[in-house]
């Protein structure tokens, strides 16, 4: 699993800003359509940038709650909502929720359940703290649709393999819709959100995943050092070469509680 240590906070506290990221939240944003007055928990809530943003939609008279295991990160969600009334920062896990049954409007989570062992715990205790007809949006990544250029392309498998281990299961988005039904859920819709780089872009998702491969690789020997630095040093020159590619699919699942 990915450790979110001070370093690692600070390269996502970055990333999380730039376009690609601010699209996946505006995609889970849409799907949730958060209304005024609702009462919203944003499960992983990270550094809280949406957690502001719902918060901001359901106004002073709802509430939003950001639940989340990193004390690292909480410590940022803290200082980028410390203006609102209308939230709660607590320090907590998607497999228990601290809530009274029935007590939310709808749960928000982005990429935090491809991280979980057991995902059908969270979804049954999120199902718990749903009113009837209450709304679920998952957006989580399906790694299977990594498509990345390579001149080495046995390197890149290495790479990728290592990268694939930094989570419970790098292909949750194609069982989360039987997951969702077996645990009480209507879906209502499966939406996909493509990214795709040929500039290795400063903000951009691939840029991010470099920084991150190569430290989660080289920390797990998965791969050495050297070989790890070969690798980034090989997709800058193809970036600066005008060879640069890079693609992944992020979906987005709304459900309804039955």
């Amino acid at each position: 699993m990915l450790r979110f240590d001070d370093a690692t906070t600070a390269v996502l506290e970055r990333a999380y800003q730039g376009a690609d990221f601010r699209n996946r939240r505006q995609a889970s944003f849409d799907a949730l359509a958060p209304v005024a007055g609702e009462r919203l928990i944003d499960i992983g809530c990270g550094n809280g940038l949406l957690t502001r943003e719902l918060a901001l939609a359901v106004g002073p008279e709802g509430q939003v709650i950001g639940i989340d295991p990193s004390a690292e990160m909480l410590a940022l969600a803290e200082d980028r909502i410390r203006d609102l009334e209308n939230v709660q920062i607590i320090e907590g896990t998607a497999e228990t929720l601290p809530l009274e049954d029935g007590s939310l409007d709808g749960a928000l989570s982005l990429q935090v359940f491809e991280y979980l062992e057991d995902p059908s715990i969270s979804l049954r205790e999120t199902h718990r703290v749903l009113r009837r007809g209450g709304r679920l949006v998952l957006g989580d990544m399906h790694f299977g649709t990594l498509a990345w250029y390579s001149d080495d392309p046995e390197r890149m498998e290495r790479m990728c393999k290592s990268w694939d281990r930094h989570v419970a299961d790098n292909a949750l988005p194609a069982k989360l819709p039987g997951l969702l039904r077996e645990a009480g859920f209507e879906i209502a819709s499966v939406e996909p959100l493509t990214f795709v780089d040929t500039t290795l872009r400063p903000d951009g998702i691939a840029r991010m995943m470099m920084i991150l491969m190569e430290n989660y690789a080289v920390s797990n020997g998965h791969v050495p050092a050297d070989e790890a630095r070969a690798w980034v040093e090989e997709q800058e020159d193809l970036a600066a070469q005008g060879r640069f590619f890079q693609t992944l699919t992020h979906f987005v699942v709304s459900a309804r509680k039955l």
